[in-house]
């Protein structure tokens, strides 16, 4: 299984969004639409937790 970290090479602000891709083994884009829709939608806090994962992962 592959570790959770950031995508320090395919990134756009912390590599969260790719970090994630890479560790589900989706596309990247996938994972960065997903972010936007739930921000606009309202859906929990994804900002929130992106800060928290571009925080605590390495």
């Amino acid at each position: 299984m592959n570790k959770l970290t950031l995508d320090k090479q395919n990134k756009k602000i912390w590599g969260v969004c790719s970090g994630l891709a890479n560790w589900a083994n989706i596309d990247t884009s996938l994972v960065r639409l997903g972010f936007v829709i739930a921000t606009l939608i309202g859906v929990g806090s994804p900002i929130l937790i992106y800060l928290v994962l571009g925080l605590i992962l390495d």
